[in-house]
């Protein structure tokens, strides 16, 4: 049986345990019941009592396809309520092999304590002296440790933001392709790590073994129906890995809902030049590649690899929200300067989503005139640094705006909205408002049926059945999340009738249990349930769940639609 591993960071004392009262859960469920549990609503994000907890999911090392997704939880420094951040990478392909389902940081070192590294092994944890990695950029750091521990290290870093405990801080984990390119990335949760003195985390090099499910010939009679769901489905065989995710920038672009300068417009007038065909475009014409999986498992390949005009590699997992945050939000037309951007913000340890909107308040604030992305860059290369303006930027939209006197802020509890304008897509609009993660597009993708029309189509700029869309969204996502599925996967099983039931006889076969489409649903519900409880004792109310004024306000281009539901009508979203 898969083990819980606590890490008590002061002390740097360790334990295995079983699941106890975790037992059935995994991913998000997980980290969810367990900082609900554990950790005190109101305490300081960056206080001993606070947690770090490390989940894979459900199916994690079975087999299936698009099963390798990490949940990271704890008391956001960002939000300052609950978050789960979810990460690609090797880190959960390895840790059911040393029988982890979860690892759990606790406690603070004292002030002045030096970094640490630590090596977790299936019976041991080594707590190693950090210094030579300290304050280096995470390509730097991971290059150094893969000279210590071998070309196919699995790595977890706290960037020069986690050190600094800059609350839009990431975690880098490594993936197959030997970067640090796969993030924790929104919530700061970098900040907390950064917190407890733990700069790296490696896995047991020498981990090996693929799990054994319960009812071989079940699973894999399952297993086969799940990867024809996903090959067989156009956005998933398709779409994501002709152009990546970037292949929504046109499509957004086109149904006026592209947030561009600082949320003013629906539409950038030079979008052909950041497109997701552009960018592909590119990357054949420098022999990078157009697509590649983040995980080892995935079918979808939605990651890409970017190189300079002289071939060097620049980024890989070079997403939608960071070609607009950095693109059309910051009137910036330049892909290879916002290719860049994406790789300062890995080095760093930074959310794109969150440095995209800064940049972006920075501008509002006059710190850089609107589409200087060569200014944009040098500001995002002081994160990390005593210089104060990065500790500014390092800190995120919020904090940016009251550091430059801006009041045009896109961030509901303190996160910044993502690459969909709600006053255009209604159905993510809710999400942004209601879920317990602060302004997240990945929580309930809406965008899926209000503008592609997958799972069916609701009108994006009706205000009905958005609400209702969200919630149940919002339920699904958390399962998936629970399961270490990728969010993608949503896409195909929307549009297949037998999917849900595929996922479930996975779990069953895997695990040696009934697990039915009911339980699909209780597990979504009662893991929203659990983070909506600890968001109450952090101190939110149903005032939190609304979107700043200005969307109400001002009409967008070139629907003229605003944002128009009440606090009241938006908590029929919530379970």
């Amino acid at each position: 049986m898969s083990r819980i591993l606590r890490i008590n960071t002061r002390t740097k004392e360790f334990r295995f345990e079983e699941p106890g009262i975790y037992s059935g859960l995994g991913g998000r469920a997980l980290t969810s019941r367990l900082v609900n549990n554990e950790v005190p609503g109101d305490c300081h994000p960056l206080s001993a009592d606070n947690k770090l907890v490390w989940a894979t999911g459900l199916l994690a090392n079975s087999g299936a396809a698009n099963s390798g997704r990490l949940s990271c939880g704890a008391k956001s420094p960002l939000t300052k309520g609950i978050k789960e951040s979810n990460s690609g990478g090797q880190f959960a392909q390895v840790m059911p092999r040393l029988d982890l389902l979860a690892i759990v940081f606790e406690d603070k070192p004292e002030n002045g304590s030096e970094f640490s590294l630590v090596e977790i092994y299936s019976d041991k944890v080594i707590f190693k002296d950090a210094a030579d990695i300290v304050g280096k950029d995470n390509y730097a750091a991971h290059e150094d440790l893969k000279k210590i521990y071998g070309d196919k290290a699995v790595t977890a870093l706290a960037g020069p933001a986690g050190e600094k405990c800059l609350t839009a801080s990431t975690i880098q984990f490594s993936d197959p392709h030997k970067n640090p390119a796969r993030s924790a990335g929104r919530g700061g949760l970098g900040a907390v790590m950064g917190s407890k003195k733990i700069k790296a985390v490696i896995l047991d090099p020498a981990a090996k073994g693929r799990g054994n499910p319960a009812d071989p010939e079940k699973f894999k009679a399952a297993r086969k129906r799940w990867t024809e769901i996903l090959t067989g489905h156009p956005v998933t065989s398709e779409g994501l890995p002709a152009y990546g995710t970037s292949i929504l920038v046109n499509i957004i672009n086109e149904a006026g809902a592209l947030p561009t300068k600082n949320f003013r417009y629906g539409r950038f007038d030079k979008v052909a030049d950041i497109s997701g065909e552009k960018i592909a475009e590119v990357i054949e014409s420098r022999n990078g590649k157009t697509k590649e999986g983040c995980h080892t498992g995935c079918v979808i390949q939605c990651s890409q690899r970017y190189n300079d005009k002289d071939g060097n590699y620049v980024t890989s997992g070079f997403e939608y929200e960071t070609v607009w945050g950095f693109g059309a939000n910051c009137l910036v037309s330049d892909i290879d300067d916002i290719a860049l951007m994406d790789r300062i913000c890995d080095e760093k340890g930074v959310d794109t989503i969150e440095m995209g909107c800064t940049i972006g308040v920075a501008m509002d604030g006059g710190i850089l005139p609107w589409g200087d992305s060569k200014g944009a860059i040098e500001l995002l290369k002081k994160i990390g640094s005593d210089d104060p303006m990065g500790r500014i930027i390092g800190n995120g939209t919020d904090f940016a705006g009251q550091a430059f006197g801006v009041d045009r802020l896109p961030t509901v509890k303190g996160q910044s909205l993502p690459a969909y304008d709600p006053r255009s897509v209604k159905g993510v609009g809710v999400t942004y408002a209601t879920t317990p993660m602060g302004g997240d597009h990945t929580a309930g993708y809406a965008v899926a049926t209000n503008i592609l029309k997958v799972g069916g189509d609701v009108d994006p700029l009706s205000r009905e059945g958005q609400i209702e869309l969200s919630k149940n969204l919002q339920i699904a996502t958390a399962a998936i999340d629970s399961l270490g599925l990728c969010l993608f996967v949503a896409f195909a099983v929307l549009d297949t009738e037998d999917a849900v039931q595929c996922i479930c006889d996975m779990v069953s076969a895997n695990h040696g249990i009934e697990f039915t489409a009911n339980d699909f649903i209780a597990l979504g519900v009662d893991t929203l349930k659990n983070e909506l409880e600890f968001n109450v004792k952090a101190g939110f109310t149903k005032k939190d769940d609304q979107l700043p004024r200005f969307f109400s306000k001002e009409k967008l281009e070139p629907h003229n639609s605003v944002w128009d539901y009440t606090v009241e009508e938006l908590q029929a979203a919530k379970v």
